[in-house]
């Protein structure tokens, strides 16, 4: 899966790899770049295991020219097996320590500026939760939420896996995420417009055309909804849904850029999904 040659490099993105199967870790081990200087973004969900998630990054960072990581759930999840069986905060704190060994840039340091093509523009990888408030029309509480969603059958595997420790809850450490996230951003260098990169849709709109609309609960939260203006991005990047495709809000461009699992790409008639190209910005979306 090489890239188009290219002269000068681009930010690319992709997101929701699970290479726990075996046919998505030969689509990744097709990944590679059209120009030295190209950086890609991975956008959550590498793996469930850490030692899968460090291999697949691992691969990676010896590809591209740098790479940025934030987690999904998939990564928070500590399942049984796993010779790494920290929870929680903890989990993420160890997966941010391995980035770091391999020169991946994380939610927790500094903010890499993209000035190759399309840029200077500063590139944040952030790492907010949901907190139940993508809810239905109608419902105006989680404990009502959850019991409908439970009614419906629909129901995250998070709710098994993924610990909030220390935190009470999901939304708990979502609320504790959101506030050091606007700390970071608020302090990042004003003058520089942005290209947010969150495994969950900032706004609410993405889910609406989700098959089961009560898995929107596990999606994000009401919480981010200005983000994309507040902080002058020229581009959104997120995954989660499993649904690639571009969408614009407020004059904003919004990448969905997952890979998804087998039995979803297998079916789109244009195979697995290549990185996606977010900077400089193709001409078929400018």
């Amino acid at each position: 899966m090489t890239s188009p040659s290219r002269r000068d490099g681009a930010l690319l993105a992709i997101s929701d790899v699970h290479t726990a199967f075996e046919e998505n870790r030969a689509v990744v081990d097709g990944i590679r770049p059209g120009s030295p200087d190209d950086w890609l973004i991975v956008a959550g969900d590498v793996a469930e295991r850490a030692a899968d998630v460090e291999a697949t990054l691992t691969l990676l960072a010896g590809r591209f020219a740098h790479v940025v990581w934030t987690p999904g759930n998939h990564e928070l999840w500590t399942t049984p097996g796993d010779p790494c069986d920290l929870r929680g905060e903890a989990r993420y704190r160890h997966l941010v320590e391995v980035c770091r060994r391999l020169g991946v840039s994380t939610p927790e340091d500094p903010y890499p500026v993209w000035t190759g093509p399309g840029g200077p523009v500063t590139v944040a990888p952030l790492f907010v939760l949901y907190d139940y408030t993508f809810r239905r029309d109608g419902i105006t509480s989680k404990k009502a939420a959850l019991e409908r969603a439970h009614e419906s059958g629909v129901v995250c595997t998070d709710e098994v896996y993924l610990s909030p420790e220390p935190f009470a809850s999901a939304d708990d450490w979502c609320r504790d995420r959101v506030a050091r996230t606007e700390a970071m951003l608020d302090a990042r260098d004003p003058s520089l417009p942005t290209v947010l990169v969150n495994h969950f849709p900032l706004v609410r709109d993405p889910t609406r055309i989700l098959r089961y609309p009560d898995f929107a609960l596990w999606c994000g939260t009401e919480a981010t909804a200005d983000w994309h203006v507040r902080y002058r991005a020229s581009a959104v990047v997120y995954g989660h849904l499993h649904i690639p495709r571009t969408t614009w809000h407020d004059g904003v461009r919004f990448e969905e850029v997952s890979l998804g699992y087998p039995r979803e790409w297998r079916s789109r008639p244009a195979g697995p999904a290549r990185p996606r190209q977010i900077l400089p910005v193709p001409e078929q979306t400018s």
